[in-house]
């Protein structure tokens, strides 16, 4: 039986698009008809028009008619709330900005455009990418968290909303709500994608990400972004993995420790060499570090604004802009000294590895919708920028998602990926929510 187009994923929907077995316009009002259908307890978008997405679909099809393929075919996008697009409102997730409409697209935005694809909206992102939630819920349970901060972006992927969306992650805001909704999410490895026109929280660790139901597709939609070689075929022999089951800094539940456990045997069965390790003595404060690092960034990015308009940012934001003033720059750049021995000191660990297997959150998504959950499984990979991508493997006795995330060393993004894509192919995970 044939898919509704909007169960396919980003690279069926470009094939149906090049083949012209399905238009853009068909593909946009699939997934139009599909967020009606399915968004009215989860509401994963921050801006919509639905006649503006359709009129940027037949545009596609005109120009598609006279001519000349791309490498997305005119694929609707999701995009998070805080990267920049043109004519589109780009609001933050905070008040201070609602109907901000920015000039100029975000270099990915301009990128994506390039590549034929088009912006179908605007993803809910928590306030200014921090902690506070947005609106959107779980699409597996409406009482838990989607995660955050590209909640949106997690959320509407997991439902077809869209076959692949943008996100950004500065410590979890990638991997972790990709975990909770149960999709594929991808935080490249530092500056391999742009992140001109995003809002910026903490330059050193801000990271855009992508969101898509399979590796591959998250492959893809990063290959673009990311402009000529930046994610290319790699060895997709049997991987030699580390395991690292738990951080010394957070508690990992039963059933994330048994899903983890589960998918290392199913691997090693599989012809993969995995071999459990205990992280390195020299990386047990990373969590402490970033935090350092970050808010003391944050400060320089938010500080004035926070100044004029305090009333208007949450207690959260504030007492974390309040506590990265007390940061001094003594006290920050011992933190920024101390990552560049975190990342030596990982680099060694990981010598003779492809990658690291790791859970990327606790456990499944909190049944608390004032939180986004913890993002301590993520915070050494983001201290360190090294990329890092989680799929799902199981789903925990209540139901909801359960993942397990890989993260390599610098620049070696594309290995990753083909560890990604050998690891989905004997863990599969079936179907949209």
């Amino acid at each position: 039986m044939t898919p509704e187009p909007y169960a396919l994923t980003l690279a069926g929907a470009i094939d149906a698009l090049s083949s012209r077995t399905l238009s853009c316009t068909a593909l946009t009002q699939s997934l139009l008809d599909r967020i009606d259908a399915t968004d009215a307890n989860v509401q994963a978008w921050a801006w919509l028009d639905r006649e503006h997405a359709l009129a940027a679909a037949r545009a596609l099809d005109a120009r598609r008619t006279s001519g000349g393929g791309s490498r997305l075919e005119g694929v609707p996008i999701g995009v998070k709330d805080i990267v920049a697009t043109a004519g589109m409102p780009t609001q933050m997730g905070s008040p201070i900005y609602a109907g901000a409409i920015p000039a100029r697209d975000a270099e990915c935005v301009a990128r994506l455009h390039s590549a034929g694809g088009m912006v179908m909206g605007k993803t809910v992102t928590t306030e200014f990418a921090f902690m506070q939630p947005g609106k959107t819920r779980n699409p597996w349970n409406a009482a838990c968290t989607p995660g955050g901060s590209s909640s949106g972006s997690a959320a509407a992927v997991a439902l077809g909303q869209v076959p692949a969306a943008i996100g950004t992650q500065t410590n979890g805001s990638v991997i972790r709500p990709a975990a909770y909704c149960g999709v594929v999410g991808f935080k490249p490895g530092k500056d391999l994608l742009p992140f001109a026109g995003v809002h910026r929280f903490s330059p050193t660790l801000d990271t855009l990400g992508v969101f898509a139901r399979t590796v591959g597709d998250c492959a893809l939609l990063a290959g673009v972004l990311g402009g000529e070689g930046a994610i290319t075929p790699a060895d997709d022999s049997q991987p030699a993995l580390a395991c690292l089951p738990e951080f010394p800094w957070v508690a990992i539940s039963s059933e994330q420790r048994e899903a983890l456990d589960t998918a290392a045997t199913v691997l090693r069965n599989a012809g993969a060499r995995v071999t459990t390790l205990a992280l390195p003595p020299a990386c047990s404060d990373a969590p402490t570090q970033l935090r350092r690092i970050m808010l003391h960034e944050a400060v320089r990015e938010l500080g004035t604004s926070q100044v004029r308009e305090r009333g208007r940012m949450s207690a959260k934001l504030n007492a974390a802009l309040d506590e990265g003033r007390a940061i001094g720059e003594s006290a920050y750049s011992d933190a920024m000294a101390r990552r560049d021995e975190i990342i030596n000191a990982l680099t060694d660990w990981l010598a003779g590895f492809d990658a690291v297997l790791t859970p990327p959150a606790p456990g499944p998504a909190p049944q608390d919708l004032t939180q986004t959950g913890d993002a301590a499984c993520c915070s050494l990979w983001s201290l360190a920028g090294f990329p890092a991508l989680t799929l799902p493997i199981a789903l925990a006795p209540n139901g909801l998602p359960l993942g397990m995330q890989l993260a390599a060393p610098a620049l070696h993004d594309q290995r990753l990926i083909a560890v990604g894509k050998w690891c989905e192919q004997r863990l599969p995970f079936h179907g949209l929510v």
